[in-house]
C-alpha cells in the first residue's frame, strides 16, 4: 500500500512552543540582557510572556529606549534583512519567556509555511505603522501627549480589549527615555493623570481608556 504523502498541517503555536529544529526557549529575570548591541545577529526572538525594552547606545555612551515589546511580538529580526551585528540591546523589563529561532530556520519556515508568513508579516506591518506614528508623535506632540500615548500602547489599548495593567517595573526613567524628556517631567504628568483618575497605582499601573482624551485633545 502506498504511503500517504499528505503534508501534516502546520501549527504556528506548536512551532513557536517547540525546542528543536533551531529553536530554544529561555526565561529571563528583570534586567537580564537577551542580546547586546554589536553581538552577531543570527536569530529572531518571539516573546511568550513579559516585556522587553530595546535600547540603543551612542558612541558617547548615551542610551535611548526605542521600544518596549510584549507578548506576541518578535524582535531581533534585523538579521533577516542582512544585518550582521545587533544594532541595539534587548533587556528584560519584567520576567520574560522567549523562543529563539535561528536565522536559517526562520527563513525556512517563512518560505514553507504561509500561515506563519502571514503572522510575521502582520507583525512587521504593525510595527512599521507604530514607528511612523512614533515619529509623528516626537515631531508634533507635547511630552504630556507622548507620555499618554506611550502608556496606552504599553497597556495594549486598541487590541480589541480593555487596557491591561502595566507592570510597575516600567519605571519613570524608562518612560522618560521613550518619550524624550526628563524623569521629573514624567513624574509631574503621572501625578496629574492620577489626580484626574486617568491612571491608578495598585501594585501594577492601571490605565483608564479615558487617557485617550489627552492624546486627542488639541
Amino acid at each position: 500500500m502506498a504511503k500517504s504523502t499528505k503534508k501534516q498541517s502546520f501549527s504556528t503555536k506548536q512551532f513557536l512552543g517547540a525546542v528543536n529544529g533551531g529553536r530554544t526557549q529561555s526565561s529571563y529575570r528583570i534586567d537580564n540582557v537577551i542580546f547586546s548591541q554589536g553581538d552577531p545577529a543570527d536569530a529572531v526572538f518571539y516573546i511568550h510572556k513579559g516585556k522587553i525594552k530595546i535600547v540603543v547606545t551612542s558612541k558617547r555612551g548615551k542610551q535611548a529606549v526605542v521600544s518596549v515589546l510584549g507578548a506576541g511580538e518578535f524582535f531581533g529580526d534585523g538579521c533577516l534583512a542582512g544585518q550582521p551585528l545587533r544594532l541595539a540591546t534587548a533587556i528584560a523589563v519584567t520576567e520574560c519567556e522567549t523562543t529563539r529561532i535561528e536565522k536559517a530556520e526562520m527563513v525556512r519556515v517563512l518560505h514553507d509555511e504561509p500561515a506563519f508568513s502571514e503572522l510575521f508579516m502582520a507583525h512587521l506591518l504593525t510595527r512599521n505603522s507604530r514607528a511612523e506614528a512614533d515619529l509623528v508623535d516626537q515631531l508634533f506632540n507635547s511630552s504630556e501627549k507622548r507620555l499618554a500615548r506611550t502608556l496606552l500602547l504599553l497597556a495594549n489599548y486598541g487590541k480589541e480589549r480593555d487596557p491591561e495593567p502595566i507592570s510597575t517595573k516600567i519605571t519613570q526613567e524608562i518612560l522618560a527615555d521613550m518619550i524624550g524628556t526628563t524623569r521629573s517631567r514624567v513624574s509631574v504628568f503621572m501625578n496629574k493623570f492620577r489626580k484626574l483618575g486617568l491612571i491608578e497605582y495598585n501594585g501594577d499601573l492601571k490605565v483608564n481608556s479615558a487617557l485617550l482624551n489627552v492624546v486627542l485633545h488639541e
